[in-house]
């Protein structure tokens, strides 16, 4: 990672970094704010229209945390100028989603529907369906860790299965299928 830990983050228009004490990175942009706290051996520097991170030694762990915060900081702004998109789409018949301002509506093959909470920072809503495709839910956040784990948790309310595909999966996921039983083979 020290490769990637080297690299300058550049900063775009509006987008502004400050280095508070206690090494707590805070990003300012158009969709918000977001801050991170830094390790203590690395050391953030602003300069100008980017920011750069050192590291004190050559040591693995500083190699690590050196390119993970340049990684995390690069994330926070890239968040904040323009934000980050996630679309899963929901395959198996009768399988729908309902956005009801925070709270996702899934009708997923269950007796029941199931209702999912969404935090504050994300946003949602379900593309219009067409006639023969299968419904898209749209997630929107500048937070890409929390939109991450959003994204995971909804999918795990049906993962897809193997045999039908049937479940909730990332558009353009593939997913490894499996032959069914081989009926009459003797």
């Amino acid at each position: 990672m020290s490769r990637i830990g080297k690299l300058p983050v550049n900063l775009p228009a509006k987008v502004t970094v400050e280095v508070l004490p206690g090494n707590v990175v805070k990003v300012k942009g158009p969709l918000g704010e977001l801050s991170q706290k830094v390790d203590a051996d690395i050391t953030v520097t602003v300069e100008g229209n980017e920011v750069k991170l050192t590291r004190p030694t050559d040591l693995p762990r500083h190699r690590s945390l050196h390119g993970l915060y340049r990684a995390l900081i690069h994330n926070m702004v890239v968040g904040v100028s323009e934000g980050f998109t996630i679309r899963q789409e929901l395959i198996g018949v009768g399988y729908r989603v309902e956005v009801k301002g925070q709270i996702l509506e899934f009708s997923l093959g269950f007796s029941h529907d199931v209702h999912f909470m969404l935090p504050a920072e994300v946003k949602a809503e379900a593309e219009p369906v067409k006639k023969g495709a299968n419904p898209v839910l749209l997630l929107k956040s500048s937070d890409k860790q929390l939109i991450g784990q959003v994204a995971a948790r909804i999918r795990s309310l049906r993962k897809p299965e193997p045999y039908k595909g049937k479940g909730i999966r990332f558009v353009g996921e593939q997913i490894r299928r499996k032959a069914g039983k081989s009926a009459g083979a003797k």
